[in-house]
């Protein structure tokens, strides 16, 4: 059974969709194969939050005219569920938005931005200037690799979702168990553990992830933060975690959403 309302799958940080990346590797093309009305987000993968925000607004009217549909269900990847916070509390868009599902969204920050923000300014400045550069050739419209890194840096804050009477909210987390279960996120998660000791996906904590109605890691066993989005997954995980998402939009559906 589709969903009353369209999908749009928002990608996090660094990622970025086109021709020849996709952000969500095969997951789309599986929901759609179920019959769900699913699109994926277009926004910066450097971009801040307040503009990556102004471009998913932009991204989500167009598909609301297109479908012609009253309002559409977010599920966003890492930085991803941020800016769709701030769209729905910040761009007076919670009308729109029928739920919002975070995934692995660093919702009291990351540590490792903490981390790389305490290096010294220079180095900071001209790491971002390159990251800038390339992603501006990649298609970015506004990168801000530094911004992006102060606004994902970890804090304590613990501010009520002032919608959540409106928007039907959920959260989930990955955990990562060990630094060869993920040659990208291996690195991270060593840092992670040294540091903080605490469970996470390589680079967001599993306190960090909890958002309203928190429903735990997505599925059993190691999952690191960048292979529940389908990159560079192993053939092992990837039924699971295409199972995952069927899931969550066959919930979604018998919610009426």
């Amino acid at each position: 059974m589709p969903t009353k309302y369209p999908i749009l799958l928002v990608h996090g940080i660094v990622l970025k969709e086109s021709k020849i990346f996709k952000a969500f590797g095969k997951i789309d093309k599986k929901l759609k194969a179920e019959g769900y009305c699913v699109y994926v987000s277009n926004q910066d993968g450097f971009g801040t939050i307040e503009n990556n925000a102004e471009q998913l607004k932009i991204q989500i009217e167009d598909i609301l005219k297109k479908e012609n549909s009253a309002k559409i269900n977010l599920i966003a990847h890492s930085k991803g569920g941020l800016d769709c916070k701030y769209l729905i509390s910040e761009l007076h868009m919670q009308d729109k938005v029928a739920s919002l599902t975070t995934l692995c969204t660093p919702h009291k920050g990351s540590p490792m931005a903490s981390k790389i923000m305490s290096l010294p300014k220079f180095m900071l400045k001209f790491i971002a200037f390159w990251i800038n550069f390339w992603y501006h050739i990649f298609g970015d419209k506004h990168p801000d690799s530094f911004t992006v890194c102060k606004q994902l840096q970890q804090h304590d804050e613990e501010t009520a979702f002032p919608f959540s009477d409106k928007i039907f909210c959920q959260s989930f987390s990955t955990t990562m168990k060990k630094a060869k279960d993920d040659f990208v996120m291996g690195i991270p998660l060593i840092f992670s553990r040294h540091f903080d000791k605490v469970e996470t996906d390589g680079l967001v904590p599993v306190n960090s992830a909890v958002f309203e109605n928190y429903r735990g890691n997505c599925i059993e066993g190691s999952v690191s933060h960048s292979q529940i989005v389908d990159f560079m997954t192993p053939k092992s995980k990837k039924e699971k975690i295409y199972s995952f998402y069927l899931e969550i939009c066959k919930e979604l559906a018998e919610m009426n959403f």
